[in-house]
């Protein structure tokens, strides 16, 4: 089962994300199957950049997103497109 979840990267105490369609049993600094974005909690405006796309193709091939990514795809108003 693929899973869209976030992927660590960064300094410690400066962490940024990318966001990965990868199988749900690899570990969390694991090879994803692909990258669909990146998060920066760090940035004022633009904290999260995806590729909408993929992650919508993702989804409907049965891929679920974690709790996490779940809601910043609602909060940034990208959730209800990818599922429409």
């Amino acid at each position: 089962m693929v899973r869209i979840r976030f992927q660590r990267e960064g300094k410690p105490g400066q962490a940024h994300y990318r966001l990965v369609a990868v199988d749900r049993a690899a570990k969390r600094d694991g090879r994803p199957i692909e990258s669909l974005g990146y998060y920066n909690p760090r940035l004022e405006k633009d904290k999260l950049t995806m590729n909408e796309e993929r992650v919508k193709y993702w989804h409907g091939k049965g891929a679920l997103p974690s709790e996490t990514v779940k809601n910043l795809l609602i909060a940034s108003g990208a959730w209800k497109r990818i599922t429409a």
